[in-house]
């Protein structure tokens, strides 16, 4: 089974940037996509951003034009690198990887965008 870690949260003031950081590593797998879901108190998870292996992305309306995903297929990480925040982007967000067999969420890092 794989462990996924995320790491880059914290506070930031609106406007500012924070780049977000996933690896998942410790068993044998084949990474088929990763993203970035986030969850506000209350509210569904949400996707963010995904990137396959092949380096397709998908983003979220809301994330478009402000946050980019990318990845490093040789270290199974993947980034989020988030400029313009707003607090409406305060959440906890989650790492999910896709493999050929199963699926794995990392523990979620916060982000609050607050003055």
């Amino acid at each position: 089974q794989a462990q996924v870690v995320e790491s880059g949260g914290g506070l930031v003031q609106p406007g500012g940037s924070l780049r977000l950081s996933c690896a998942a590593s410790g068993s044998r797998f084949s990474v088929n996509s990763m993203g970035w879901y986030r969850q506000a108190p209350g509210n569904q998870r949400e996707l963010v951003a995904s990137i396959t292996s092949g380096g397709s992305t998908n983003y979220a309306d809301s994330a478009k034009g402000r946050f980019t995903i990318s990845r490093d297929n040789a270290k199974n990480t993947v980034y989020l690198q988030m400029n313009s925040l707003k607090p409406e982007d305060t959440a906890v967000y989650y790492c999910k990887v896709i493999t050929h067999w199963t699926t794995y969420w990392g523990q979620g890092t916060q982000v609050t965008v607050s003055s």
